[in-house]
């Protein structure tokens, strides 16, 4: 890769944050302390005053949460094909059995209109999926489950800084608002590195949480301990919490950038080049990613090795997880989800993070436009 190599996604870390982290390293306590604590203070803020806990990633942030809900063997979870695979392998690590409901094309979201007929006996949740960070419609999901007596726990791994009818997500919707998880991956709009946050719903002790997420074991003022609870170590450090302070204070200019490249890229990608673009929504999704679909036809292992040529990165988000072996040896197969599996083999991630200037986008759209055009050309 040359010096000009343009990533796909990039962290935006100031002076600011590295050197609060460098205070961290120097106070002596790096692993949880008080900049945890400040952190979750400060995720509360961003959710309207709810709980929030902080964990070591967005994975175990939904694996207690199934744990929390009482998600467990005999049990079946409702989820989507079409994220990525550890929303549905923690489904599996509680020893609950998921269930795929096929996607909306548009949206590429789970659609809600096909929930109610997945719905069995034994399902216990949904696990909606704000893919690329637009949101599922909430209003609707929270109307089936209320209906159905079932736990949502909102996958919103690619969402923070989202919103839905005005109200970031995280936020309350309706009187019996569930879990919610974030993911704060070096890739996400707003990363500790890597790192997770929980948001509790009224009717879960936090004191739970916190035994779950660090071996069960209760502590008491006398020095004694007790363990009452399987807990797991999935705790976050003082160290991922001081860069996640520093960056929620840009985290409302991250999204505004995002907002303005995105609506360059709507501008700029030629329209006779076939590609499949994302909805256009430039208020409550959060624009995590840009994705496009590629036209019928193409070679996409080829599409992407002419990118990198041209110096552009591009990533895949997501194959259809059902396709997977693992999956397959559930009883899954090709033709379930035909949105899903037709998105997962199109679909590629541009070039979207803050720190990208306009020009990164032109440049971009230029090389869209050899790199389909090489792809129709025989290989020799």
């Amino acid at each position: 890769m040359n010096q000009d190599f343009l990533p796909f996604t990039r962290p935006s870390i100031d002076a600011e944050t590295i050197a609060a982290v460098g205070d961290v390293l120097r106070s002596g306590w790096i692993t949880s302390g008080p900049k945890v604590q400040a952190f979750e203070t400060a995720l509360s803020a961003c959710c309207g005053g709810r709980r929030v806990r902080a964990f070591s990633s967005g994975t175990a942030t939904l694996e207690t949460a199934l744990r929390l809900a009482k998600v467990g063997a005999g049990d079946t979870v409702i989820t989507t094909p079409l994220t990525w695979v550890a929303t549905a392998n923690v489904i599996l690590e509680v020893g609950a059995r998921p269930i795929l409901v096929d996607i909306d094309p548009v949206t590429r979201n789970i659609d809600l209109d096909r929930i109610d007929a997945a719905i069995a006996p034994d399902t216990k949740a949904i696990i909606p999926v704000d893919l690329a960070g637009l949101p599922v419609d909430r209003d609707r999901l929270y109307a089936i489950a209320q209906r159905r007596q079932l736990r949502v726990i909102e996958d919103a791994a690619q969402s923070f800084g989202a919103s839905w009818n005005g109200r970031p997500i995280g936020n309350s919707f309706g009187k019996d608002r569930d879990f919610v998880s974030f993911s704060f991956h070096a890739n996400k709009n707003l990363t500790t590195g890597e790192g997770g946050a929980l948001v509790l719903p009224a009717d879960v002790d936090p004191g739970l949480c916190e035994r779950l997420r660090l071996q069960g074991v209760r502590r008491f003022p006398d020095g004694g301990m007790e363990v009452d609870v399987l807990g797991g170590k999935s705790n976050m450090t003082d160290i991922a919490a001081a860069i996640g302070l520093g960056q929620l204070k840009h985290l409302a200019d991250f999204t505004a950038r995002r907002r303005d490249l995105a609506r360059r890229y709507f501008e700029c990608i030629d329209r006779d080049l076939g590609l499949e673009l994302p909805v256009a929504d430039f208020t409550q999704s959060n624009w995590h990613m840009f994705q496009v679909l590629l036209p019928a036809g193409t070679d996409r292992g080829r599409f992407i090795a002419r990118m990198k040529d041209l110096g552009i990165g591009v990533g895949v988000h997501y194959p259809a997880l059902h396709l997977f072996s693992l999956y397959r040896a559930l009883g899954f197969k090709p033709g379930d989800f035909p949105h899903a599996e037709r998105i997962g083999a199109t679909t590629v991630s541009l070039p979207l993070f803050p720190s990208m200037l306009d020009s990164d986008v032109d440049r971009v759209c230029s090389a869209l436009a050899d790199a389909l055009k090489s792809n129709l050309r025989p290989t020799t």
